[in-house]
């Protein structure tokens, strides 16, 4: 882990631009696994947002992560990821409601197979 999900409303423009920015920020902090990472969005082709203008959008991202990271960690990855959203979708901004969330996983409650970290260590030995 983590997961990074970008739930986001059918109006939000460049949306693999999003899903880029904030898989490079969050391995920016060094925080996180590059050989675990996983960034995928979710579109809500239905939705309500405030006042029901055609125009408003939203993108909610939450992180689920598992144990072990102090609280200054998680808000540096916050931080980090809204960074990233905002400096992507820039002007856009002002008609959006903007989210970063981090859910902490039980590990107790999760199985999780992992078959590509042999082969992401075989294409870069170095990392």
């Amino acid at each position: 882990m983590p997961h990074l999900i970008v739930e986001h409303s059918a109006n939000v423009e460049h949306v693999s631009l999003i899903l880029e920015a904030v898989h490079a920020a969050a391995i920016a902090t060094d925080l996180v696994s590059v050989d675990a990472l996983r960034t995928r969005a979710a579109c809500r082709e239905s939705y309500v947002i405030g006042d029901r203008h055609p125009g408003n959008a939203f993108i909610a991202l939450t992180a689920r992560l598992g144990p072990g990271r102090s609280s200054d960690e998680k808000q540096l990855l916050i931080d980090a990821l809204m960074d990233a959203i905002e400096a992507t979708v820039g002007e856009a901004a002002g008609h959006m409601m903007l989210s970063v969330e981090i859910q902490e996983i039980d590990p107790a409650m999760r199985l999780n197979h992992n078959h590509l970290r042999a082969h992401i260590a075989a294409r870069n030995p170095t990392t």
